[in-house]
């Protein structure tokens, strides 16, 4: 895959032609000093878990990898933390609030988006749902990027189905830690 500071051929505060590797992570502007630094964004993923021990997983509405399967998530913007994106992705794409998350892991990740490979931290959380099974589960549905919710049991989750591979290794780990235990 090519690096990210490659498709940046002119600098973004003076336009020179003069912009230059700086460093792996950073190009530098000869003409004006402005030097650019291509960081890992931040992104979430949720393992929602009822009291039937079921997993509620999302079809993905949207490229990359439409119609597989995801975890609810997404993008942490500017301004808020982990949890507060979270919890945002979350009612999102499921309809669903939830105020406690539990962190889980992180993976580095590129997920491809305009052709482009975004360099990402995926964080990934466990969020315990009880009560009323019926009742969350007829709360929850299908937003956002999500084209449908489903609820799984743990032992009928099948890493190949998710599209992602940054989700699919996620997925893995979740079960063999979950289940292990």
């Amino acid at each position: 895959m090519e690096h990210p500071l490659k498709i940046f051929k002119y600098c973004p505060v003076c336009g020179s032609s003069h912009f230059e590797i700086n460093n792996f992570k950073s190009k530098h502007c000869m003409d004006c000093g402005f030097t650019y630094y291509a960081n890992s964004c931040s992104a979430t993923a949720a393992f929602i878990i009822n009291d039937d021990n079921e997993l509620l997983v999302v079809r993905r509405a949207k490229e990359p990898a439409k119609g597989t399967l995801d975890l609810p998530g997404g993008f942490v913007d500017m301004e808020e933390t982990a949890e507060m994106g979270m919890c945002r992705e979350i009612k999102e794409e499921t309809g669903l609030d939830v105020d406690h998350i539990e962190y889980l892991f992180s993976s580095p990740n590129v997920y491809m988006y305009s052709g482009m490979g975004v360099h990402t931290l995926d964080m990934d959380y466990l969020v315990r749902i009880h009560g009323d099974i019926d009742a969350i589960k007829a709360k929850a549905h299908a937003a956002d990027d999500a084209a449908e919710v489903i609820w799984l049991p743990l032992d009928k989750v099948n890493p190949a189905d998710f599209g992602l591979t940054s989700i699919r290794n996620a997925v893995i780990r979740f079960l063999d830690e979950t289940l292990r235990k």
